[in-house]
């Protein structure tokens, strides 16, 4: 286990400040600072720091190729960065409220922000605006494109789940809504092995992991925590899911939780953080999660 101090680690449960790309590094906001750490040579590299106040990054995403790190801040800027010259690619405009999550399917870059849209950037085009979608009443703080990248699904802080297909985002026709959830969502992860299944977590008000059927439209198993969900991660191997968790209404706060499935039994948890989680990645090259 390594254990790095992280001084300016934001406490804020809507943003989405942590990615693990394929490239073996991980990208990590800190405050003004985005930092790279190589999990080979075990080195760290600062990537950028802001010097405008109050416009910290509040998302961090790797592109499938991990070429580029897309990065949404504060002031609703969203930029792209080559990691490995350390430059600025280019900016993105159209939203009005910070970028609390981004996400990627192939040359389609998601963007969700507190003015309530998400909007679809192909950043192949000059005009990079493909597609804006204005159906979440408050902050989008969760997106994640399906693993065949047909469908993306979304969470936003008045606690409702969107399902779109990609095909039919332009028109703004959503699958489905669902308003299960009695908190934000903001974790999710479709099930590497099952099409169309994805996992959803809600935050202090639900505390309910919830998997749903996105075929059919139901919720197939829903499991309370008893704690706070900042994210979740299917293991790629085995037939788990590990979840991070935040404020507990008793002993399993700050804790990650491994759960078998699909019987979403807990199989092992393991100890507590002093602060709350606010972000769960998972490592790509790791042979057992």
């Amino acid at each position: 286990m390594i254990v790095f101090d992280a001084p300016g680690l934001m406490d804020d449960y809507y943003v989405n400040i942590m990615s693990w790309g394929k490239n073996n590094v991980l990208a990590v906001g800190l405050g003004p600072t985005l930092y790279l750490w190589n999990s080979v040579d075990q080195r760290t590299h600062k990537l950028f720091h802001v010097r405008e106040e109050d416009n910290w990054p509040t998302s961090i995403t790797w592109s499938e190729e991990t070429q580029t790190l897309a990065v949404g801040y504060t002031c609703s800027n969203l930029q792209l960065w080559d990691a490995e010259s350390s430059k600025l690619i280019r900016s993105l405009q159209g939203h009005s409220g910070r970028i609390a999550s981004t996400a990627w399917n192939g040359h389609i870059l998601t963007s969700g922000s507190r003015d309530k849209s998400i909007i679809n950037h192909d950043i192949r085009a000059r005009n990079h605006l493909a597609s804006c979608i204005k159906k979440h009443s408050d902050e989008v703080c969760g997106l994640k494109w399906s693993n065949e990248g047909d469908r993306l699904a979304s969470g936003g802080s008045e606690k409702q789940l969107y399902i779109w297909e990609a095909s039919k985002m332009s028109s703004s026709k959503f699958l489905h809504r669902f308003t299960d959830h009695c908190a934000a969502v903001k974790a999710l992860a479709w099930c590497p092995y099952q099409h169309n299944v994805l996992a959803s977590g809600g935050g202090w008000n639900d505390r309910c992991i919830r998997i749903w059927n996105t075929q059919k439209g139901i919720c197939i198993h829903s499991i309370e925590t008893k704690a706070q969900i900042s994210g979740l991660e299917w293991n790629r191997h085995h037939r788990e899911i590990l979840s991070s968790h935040g404020y507990s209404t008793g002993e399993d706060q700050n804790k990650l939780c491994l759960w078998k499935y699909p019987s979403m039994t807990k199989v092992g948890e393991f100890g507590n953080h002093e602060p709350r989680i606010i972000n769960l990645c998972q490592v790509f090259n790791y042979s057992n999660f």
